[in-house]
């Protein structure tokens, strides 16, 4: 057993004290901000600086959702994001179970393509995606404005490709999807065969296989996949802002942006609120998918 020496033991400690005094630094950093948003959302009088309400009250949250249209962002929001999650997992656990048991020459490549689509800044695709949806939803209106004439509108606001619930999931939804294919196909590599193996032994068909074997197993890492796609596109502001024009399908991002352009003076109160309504999903979404995280990441299914 080695003996420490007093001056070792001294430089451990001294190391030990600077690290946790960075990390408590670091920690106070980013939790300020938290702490305001929280404190001034219930302060009748909020200022810019931290302070401790002299009045609580809730007359702020009810203006986010009887002056302003907080709830019809809150369910776009919602709507959206929960929508192009779903398409994410769906693809993603497709796409990397395939990708994971194939061994076809294009499987690099593939997996090298889709990830420069990630690596890619958005701005650089926004314009090629905008035309290529522009003419789709130019395509549909011409097929359903002569069926359905006026109510052609009310139909596209769900379908439409183009400010249209349906187009902003798909663009969402094309973003997050290779960085979930990775996710999903790293974690298949992780899987043992002998699963599937015992089930095809068993007589179970393909349908029973992915509902019994396939999807629970893959359960933590479908968990960790939405869990990336629905923290990135819940932060996303450039894409709804882009691909959405009608204030009926503004998301809480843009509902916070024009809010804040809106009023003559800065009402730190109403924009508090707002703050800590649009970070209450993203921080119940974490810890669901928390414990699903840890398993994912530490290798999957043993076998």
């Amino acid at each position: 057993m080695a003996v420490i020496s007093p001056s070792e033991s001294a430089n451990k400690t001294r190391s030990d004290l600077l690290a946790y005094a960075t990390l408590s630094l670091i920690s106070i950093f980013c939790a300020v901000p938290f702490f305001w948003v929280l404190l001034a959302s219930f302060d009748g009088n909020a200022q810019l600086f931290l302070r401790w309400p002299e009045q609580w009250t809730l007359a702020n949250y009810a203006r986010v959702f009887v002056k302003e249209d907080g709830a019809k962002w809150l369910f776009n929001s919602l709507f959206v994001v929960g929508g192009a999650t779903f398409i994410v997992m769906v693809l993603a656990g497709l796409g990397g179970y395939a990708l994971s048991r194939t061994r076809a020459w294009w499987k690099l490549p593939f997996l090298y393509a889709i990830l420069l689509i990630r690596v890619l800044p958005p701005t650089a695709l926004v314009v090629p995606l905008y035309k290529f949806l522009l003419t789709l939803n130019n395509a549909e209106g011409a097929v359903l404005r002569p069926v359905f004439g006026s109510f052609a509108r009310d139909i596209m606001r769900w379908t439409g490709f183009i400010d249209g619930y349906l187009g902003i999931m798909l663009v969402l939804a094309t973003m997050q999807l290779p960085l979930a294919l990775w996710i999903m196909k790293t974690f298949f590599d992780g899987l043992p065969r002998d699963y599937e193996e015992a089930a095809v032994m068993d007589g179970a068909t393909m349908i029973q296989r992915i509902r019994r074997v396939l999807i629970p197993l893959a359960l933590p890492g479908l968990a960790a996949a939405g869990l990336f796609t629905f923290m990135s596109a819940w932060g996303d502001f450039l894409l709804p802002l882009i691909f959405l024009s009608s204030p009926e399908l503004q998301t809480l991002p843009l509902g916070l942006f024009r809010a804040f352009l809106r009023i003559n003076e800065i009402d730190y109160g109403l924009l508090a609120a707002l703050a800590f309504i649009y970070l209450l999903p993203a921080v119940i979404a974490f810890g669901f998918a928390r414990r699903f995280l840890v398993q994912t990441f530490s290798g999957g299914v043993k076998g």
